[in-house]
């Protein structure tokens, strides 16, 4: 199985800036961790890291042609973006929406997710550990 997995805005600076709210570890150290987790399934996964829509809207509609899954951060975007929602809804590939805080409850201008109705579920709140449990969910619904 290959996972397609997409880090929107400001997840590079992940494990130094908000570390009270978002947890320490680095973005590389996430996608160590997620590698260790695949290996064990025998599953590949692409990451990519952007700070623009439009390249997450690209990312999405290629995920149709050679990936099982999609685990997205869409970061920021995840409040107002309809443009990543559409794209989402447009692709076969289910999509897990994973955010390392709680966002709906700590942020008070962030409460709902627009693009989280069309995903196949949501995991927030669990810090780096939202990936990994992302993959789990993965193992029930794709394989």
């Amino acid at each position: 199985m290959k996972i397609l997995v997409i880090n929107g805005p400001n997840l590079d600076l992940t494990g130094e800036r908000d570390t009270a709210r978002c947890g320490a570890p680095s973005l590389t150290s996430i996608e160590n961790r997620m590698e260790e987790r695949a290996d064990e399934y025998g599953w590949e996964l692409e990451f990519h890291k952007t700070n623009h829509e439009g390249e997450i809207i690209d990312l999405i509609y290629s995920s149709r042609l050679d990936c099982d899954a999609v685990i997205l951060n869409p970061g920021a975007y995840s409040s107002y973006s309809y443009a990543i929602r559409d794209a989402v809804e447009a692709v076969s590939v289910p999509v897990i929406e994973v955010h390392l805080s709680n966002f709906p409850e700590d942020r008070a201008q962030r409460r709902a997710s627009v693009i989280a109705p069309v995903c196949r579920g949501t995991i927030t709140g669990f810090g780096a550990a939202s990936y990994i449990l992302a993959m789990e969910a993965l193992v029930e619904i794709v394989e």
